[in-house]
């Protein structure tokens, strides 16, 4: 950072708060070049989950024979939810959906390496959009999350109507 606190756009500043707050390289990757951000222009689903911090993740696949061909994130939230989904989008590429249903926190973590204790949550977020995403493919409704309220006329957690 130069004397104004300021990075220069080379993202160099951001890189180092973000170690200083106890994300691992892994992560901050994840975080700072978003491979799997972004919309998808005619996927075969998508959903999407608001967490309890307030953070919203919107999932797209593409499903090709029974396998994941392609998994992307939309992320209104912070790094960690960013690189959790970023992360995950990447570990259930290629798997068979009952397959990617099996990917579960801990595995993301591992592709993380660390992020700070207090978004463990994120993790969780980005596991539990893929859930349901993939539930709702196959044609199962995924139930909401014990205590997690949905709007009635569209079955949504997101839905401003029942904040």
């Amino acid at each position: 950072m130069n004397e104004n606190n300021q990075d220069n756009g080379n993202g160099k500043g951001m890189r180092e708060l973000l170690l200083a707050s106890g994300y691992a390289e892994e992560a901050i990757n994840y975080f700072m070049t978003k491979p799997n951000m972004g919309s998808m222009k005619n996927p075969d689903h998508k959903t999407e989950l608001t967490g309890p911090c307030g953070d919203t993740m919107r999932c797209y696949l593409k499903i090709n024979g029974g396998r994941i061909q392609e998994a992307k994130y939309e992320v209104l939230g912070c790094p960690g939810a960013i690189s959790a989904a970023m992360a995950l989008a990447d570990l259930v590429k290629g798997k068979e959906l009952n397959e990617a249903l099996k990917v579960n926190d801990r595995d993301v973590c591992r592709a993380l390496v660390e992020i700070p204790d207090q978004k463990q949550h994120c993790i969780r977020l980005a596991v539990k959009t893929m859930e349901k995403a993939i539930k709702e493919y196959q044609g199962g409704s995924a139930a909401p999350a014990k205590g997690e309220k949905t709007c009635p006329c569209s079955n949504s957690s997101v839905c401003n109507a029942v904040k």
